[in-house]
């Protein structure tokens, strides 16, 4: 779920890009071209397209490849290659790189299936699939060093969270925060700020959640949509995968996963605050951030680039924005600010 700001490509765009992945394909005689097919839909300015390996080839790379499209001018395929190296290298299942054409922004990549997280959680399987996400997320932040990938940083805090007034509360619900209002979302914002950047720093994927990890029968889960990994609070993929917005767990389940992973990664040295309590927190501060950039990136999505099924996860996170911003007197600010909207939920469909 990236952040770009430029607008949608057209049809025309689309399938130009098409014309041209299917050109390059064709060169490489490693699948049956005529066996193009969407992969899979994406946030993002991607496309992904499962193709049919060529019969000599099926016992090397398998029955099925798939083929990413990715506008150089809008997506950077050098950082998914590079992050692709870091999770590989760290003992994580991501998509080998079968053939690449950087320059054009194709690459062709080794399928990790059709099953998601989302589609095949449920009470019964969820502590074991949980268990392997967090053993995936650990090794991935044990490689960690500073340097590597971009910092998420104060910019890059306010810049997400700016999202939420521009596209939710302005675009979504048609309201004009006047001065005061402004005011008492930027001290909020400023506690969340203060918060998620004092936090401990370790690699981030930033999207570690039910829809990008694919169920596996060896090395499980796969992880997709890395590229836009970065450096920053320890707390955040462990936020996007326990209070995710696709899927919602009862808050006992979600503090009993937190205080699993706590362990673990104390146990093997990863930097996370002593004290439960205060990580459990920090946790919750780092939900708020990333919940309210999804507010604004759902809304955007959908009156922006034409892109309307995420609106329907609006309540999901809404009701993790409210839950978390009661819980601290300095956040409550944003739950009256939310009652004052409530006169413009009948404009919009919405119930908060």
């Amino acid at each position: 779920m990236s952040s770009q700001s430029q607008h949608a490509p057209t049809s025309h765009d689309k399938d130009a890009r098409l014309a041209l992945l299917t050109e390059w394909l064709g060169s490489l005689d490693l699948v049956d071209v005529a066996s193009v097919r969407p992969a899979s839909t994406d946030a993002s300015f991607r496309r992904y397209f499962r193709l049919d390996v060529v019969p000599a080839l099926r016992d090397k790379l398998g029955a099925t490849l798939v083929a990413m499209d990715a506008p150089p001018e809008r997506e950077n395929v050098p950082a998914f290659i590079n992050v692709a190296d870091l999770l590989r290298d760290a003992g994580v299942t991501v998509p080998a790189i079968v053939a690449r054409n950087v320059e054009a922004g194709f690459l062709l990549l080794s399928d990790l299936g059709t099953t998601t997280y989302l589609q095949r959680l449920n009470v019964d399987n969820a502590s074991f699939m949980y268990s392997d996400a967090v053993d995936a997320l650990i090794k991935f932040q044990l490689a960690s060093q500073p340097g590597v990938l971009p910092e998420f940083d104060r910019a890059f805090v306010l810049r997400e969270l700016n999202i939420f007034p521009e596209w939710f509360i302005g675009r979504h619900l048609g309201v004009q925060l006047d001065d005061a209002q402004r005011a008492q979302l930027d001290k909020v914002f400023e506690a969340i700020t203060a918060n998620v950047l004092a936090q401990q720093q370790v690699y981030m994927h930033r999207d570690f959640h039910s829809r990008n990890l694919m169920f596996l029968d060896q090395g499980n889960p796969g992880v997709l949509d890395f590229q836009d990994a970065v450096y920053g609070p320890v707390t955040y993929d462990l936020a996007s995968l326990l209070r995710d917005a696709y899927i919602q767990w009862d808050e006992e389940f979600v503090l009993d996963w937190v205080v699993r992973y706590w362990q673990s990664a104390k146990q093997v040295g990863l930097p996370v605050n002593p004290d439960i309590d205060t990580f459990y927190r920090d946790f919750e501060y780092m939900g708020l951030q990333r919940h309210l950039k999804i507010l604004g990136i759902f809304c955007r999505l959908n009156y922006r680039d034409g892109k309307s099924t995420y609106m329907g996860d609006l309540p999901t996170v809404m009701d993790y924005v409210r839950k978390t911003a009661h819980r601290y007197t300095e956040l409550r600010p944003l739950v009256r600010l939310l009652d004052a909207f409530e006169d413009k939920a009948p404009q919009v469909g919405y119930t908060f």
